[in-house]
């Protein structure tokens, strides 16, 4: 790394260059081909169901429809019940058209089945594309060579909590692992549960990043994306010592956490029930208008100074179906989607705390954006999130892990002896 301050785009390449095993790692008129129809506006499928960013995908759409060259219609679905689905509609005779999703190992595994349309077409013809960054060129590469993604925003993981809780309580945030157990200690003592969760219902994903932060501080990123390449064992003594951190910290959970799904987590947390929660950006676009400004975060505790600073940071976008009929329709779609206006548009309209990819875009501008900017900004490597460095395959078999973690953590060794056994049945399949 050169020695001027990285930007969050060079810094990246962790994504794209270091990645996994891989760089990259609506109703449709029914048409005798097995594609979509040809006629009627490009369908595209979205998973940003909260409030605040389903209504910003709204302006967006508005917004490319009096743009003259095409129209677009939206088609919004729970984010669960279109995680579990995706497959499905991908595979369908006749799939929706566009889909936000992210790039990483999954999208390069769909790719693999020939289900992603090559967008090579839109990135050599984009003049936005044109000025994305290197990292985000080969993140968005298929294992094939192809593009199959178009990036439009990422955003960062943090202790977040409120900083009129915070006040009230009469506590600051942590710097050191040992700072972090003592700030624990202050909020049980005034009856506080110190660390909501939200790994209940259909958010089990959530406690993945709890996994996914102990790694990268205890072992690092480079051993982490190794373990979910099926590079290290789950029943490591490397992965042991995560668990033996996670312990400590353990008591400090919210005694509900892995009963109610984050959704309830974050309400918990923003009515000061709980202190803070390990969590994305995302969350705020769940949560009220005039909290926003009340939301702040810390980095999540360093372990070991010595292991390199690594943060989660992950990017989404849109990628399509390879059975499109509306190919040209979808290339003009996507260019437009690359744009700083598109960006901007969805940043306005959302909670205004993701970061677009779009060099030329303006983010929100807020001292919690700025905060996360240089929270990545400070980090020599990126991770994604458990899922998008491994497989969506591979996800249930963390949820499964960490769920029995977290009901019987003295039944570690047995726990892991299984994850990996599972594991090794999603990696030689």
């Amino acid at each position: 790394m050169t020695n001027h301050q990285p930007n969050r785009r060079q810094l990246l390449a962790g994504l794209g260059a270091v990645g996994t095993t891989a760089l990259l790692g609506g109703c449709v008129t029914s048409t005798s081909s097995g594609k979509s129809s040809s006629k009627g506006a490009v369908t595209l499928q979205s998973n940003l169901s909260a409030p605040q960013a389903k209504a910003a995908m709204e302006d967006i759409v508005a917004a490319y429809g009096k743009k003259g060259s095409g129209r677009a219609s939206l088609n919004t679905v729970a984010s669960e019940t279109f995680r579990t689905q995706l497959p499905t509609y991908l595979t369908s005779a006749n799939p929706p058209d566009v889909y936000t999703w992210y790039p990483g190992s999954v999208a390069d595994a769909y790719a693999k089945k020939g289900l992603l349309l090559d967008l090579d077409e839109v990135w050599t013809s984009s003049p936005d594309l044109k000025n994305y960054s290197k990292a985000l060129n080969s993140l968005c590469t298929a294992s094939s060579g192809k593009k199959v993604f178009v990036p439009t925003t990422y955003y960062w993981w943090g202790m977040f909590y409120r900083k009129s809780n915070f006040a009230k309580w009469g506590v600051s945030e942590p710097k050191s692992w040992d700072e972090f157990l003592d700030l624990c200690d202050k909020l049980k003592s005034k009856g506080v549960a110190p660390i909501g969760l939200g790994a209940g219902g259909n958010t089990a994903w959530v406690a993945s990043a709890w996994f996914d932060y102990l790694d990268i501080r205890i072992n690092g990123a480079e051993y982490h994306r190794q373990l979910l390449a099926g590079k290290h064992r789950f029943d490591d003594p490397e992965v042991r010592k995560v668990f033996d951190r996670w312990q400590e910290v353990l008591p400090y959970f919210d005694p509900n956490g892995a009963a109610v799904p984050f959704q309830d987590a974050t309400t918990a947390l923003l009515n000061g029930r709980s202190g803070m929660m390990l969590i994305g950006t995302f969350f705020a676009d769940a949560a009220p208008k005039n909290a926003l400004d009340d939301i702040d975060f810390f980095r999540f505790p360093v372990i070991d100074a010595k292991v390199p600073l690594a943060e989660e940071a992950p990017t989404d976008g849109y990628f399509a179906s390879a059975r499109t009929g509306r190919r040209d329709h979808v290339v003009d779609l996507m260019s437009y989607l690359a744009t700083a206006e598109a960006q901007e548009i969805y940043i306005k309209g959302s909670s205004g705390t993701v970061l677009p990819c779009n060099p030329d875009a303006k983010d929100a501008g807020t001292a919690l954006v700025k905060k996360g900017r240089k929270h990545i900004a400070a980090a020599t490597e990126i991770t994604q999130f458990f899922n998008r460095d491994s497989s969506d395959a591979l996800q249930p078999t963390a949820d499964t892990a960490l769920t029995k973690f977290l009901a019987k953590p003295k039944s570690i060794g047995s726990i892991l002896t299984d994850w990996q056994r599972d594991a090794e049945k999603i990696w030689n399949a």
